[in-house]
Parts: structure tokens; C-alpha cells; sequence
């Protein structure tokens, strides 16, 4: 399918000049495209990629409509990329699976195939940048915690986006996404939905959290989107994994 293509390149394009898992300064962060897909509608397609984890999301703004999400691990060597998905809502079947690509990278635009990709940031200035899985949650005033399996829920940030996604790298199921940008100021973390697979009268709202960073662990509480009281913990991937 053609918008699959758009967006595996995109993001293989992004990371020419990478090492391994270990991510350049100048490439680190969010990047953005937009295209019009087979139907003529105007697609945003971005790609968030930290730590040797990514993720790419594909919405039309002026309608707010959610088209699919994949993403997993990378690598690179040399100019391949090596991808293997653990989420694509596309096509489960491909989860697990890898995929190397050619890469080339100009500075900060993206050129492949008659697309050019800018991106959005760097990483900065986002405290919380990175990739994250959560391990914790409160219910009732008691606090549990878990060790992730392959039921998953990751959020993964650059310096100014995040987005979130739970799946099942065992099965290939996915449960739900949502991002957008996000601001951190004086402990208050805000969220403001540009996707959301579940409920598109979601997108256009800002959640204003809490937050904490203890022990290395990011704790965050507020009302979920539905309006309900939560408190989780996230831990980052690279000390799960």
C-alpha cells in the first residue's frame, strides 16, 4: 500500500547516520510530513523515534480521523535500517517481523520518492523525552506494580510530541493510541490530542497533569480523558530491557 511505504521511508530516512541504538543530537526527535492519500484527503504522517524505539501515525487533521499506527525497534548500520515491528495496525500479521531499508538523510528535511519530511524537533526541550513503558498504577489509594510482558503500553516522547499505544507483541493486537504535542512546566505536564484511535471528539482537547521524575521513574496523576481520577508509573525502556 502506498501510505505504508510513505511512512516505513519517512522514518528510515530520518536515522541515516545513527549508530547501533544510539541516536545523533541532530536527528533525535519528532518529524512531519503531509500527502494526499488514494481517497484525496489530506494525511499528516509522523514518525517519533528515541532510544532505538519508534513509532509513526498516520490522521487527516481537517477531519480527525485516525488511520493507523506501527513501530517497534530499530537499528542501523551503516545506511540500513533495521526494523522489527511490534505494532502495526495495518497489517498484525507482520509483528515480529523485520525489516531493513536504504536510508539517506539532507540536514533536517527528509527527501524519498518525491516526499520531503521536516522535522519537528530534536528532542529538546522535552525533560521527559524518550521512551517509556508503564510499570505502576493506583487503584483506590493502593499502589501496584508490574514488570511489562507482551502486553505493552509504551509512550514515547521527542522534545515537544508524544504519543502513547497499547498492543500485544505475542498476538498482534492493538488496544489504542493517541498523540500530539505536550508542554512540562513547574511539574505540570499537558497533553494536547491531535490523534486518538478510540474517540475522535477527543482530538482538540488539552489534559493538564501532574508529574514527577523519582528515582529515574516519571510518576503521573490527574483525570483521564474520560474524566477519571489515575496515578501511574513509567519507567524507561532502556532499564526494562
Amino acid at each position: 500500500m502506498k501510505t505504508f511505504r510513505i511512512l516505513l521511508l519517512m522514518c528510515a530516512t530520518s536515522i541515516t547516520t545513527l549508530a547501533g541504538t544510539n541516536l545523533s543530537p541532530s536527528l533525535n526527535g519528532a518529524w512531519l510530513t503531509t500527502y494526499t492519500n488514494e481517497d484525496g484527503k489530506a494525511i499528516t504522517g509522523e514518525a517519533t523515534f528515541m532510544e532505538g524505539y519508534f513509532s509513526m501515525a498516520a490522521y487527516a487533521v481537517a477531519t480527525k480521523e485516525f488511520y493507523y499506527t506501527k513501530g517497534g525497534r530499530y537499528t542501523v548500520k551503516e545506511n540500513q535500517l533495521s526494523l522489527t515491528w511490534e505494532f502495526n495496525t495495518q497489517d498484525k500479521s507482520q509483528v515480529g517481523k523485520l525489516v531493513t531499508e536504504t536510508i539517506q538523510l539532507k540536514k533536517d528535511k527528509l527527501e524519498l520518492g518525491g516526499h520531503s519530511w521536516q522535522r519537528l524537533d530534536d528532542g529538546t526541550p522535552g525533560v521527559l523525552a524518550g521512551a517509556w513503558l508503564i510499570t505502576g498504577r493506583k487503584r483506590n489509594g493502593e499502589l501496584t506494580r508490574s514488570t511489562p510482558g507482551v502486553r505493552k503500553t509504551m509512550k514515547i516522547l521527542s522534545g515537544t510530541r508524544f504519543q502513547w499505544i497499547a498492543y500485544n507483541t505475542e498476538t498482534g493486537e492493538f488496544f489504542g493510541t493517541g498523540g500530539g504535542t505536550y508542554t512540562t512546566k513547574d511539574g505540570n505536564y499537558t497533553e494536547n490530542i491531535e490523534f486518538f484511535s478510540r474517540d475522535a471528539s477527543r482530538v482538540g482537547v488539552s489534559l493538564p497533569f501532574e508529574y514527577t521524575l523519582e528515582d529515574g521513574e516519571w510518576h503521573h496523576s490527574g483525570l483521564t480523558s474520560k474524566g477519571q481520577p489515575m496515578y501511574e508509573i513509567w519507567t524507561p525502556r532502556s532499564r526494562l530491557e
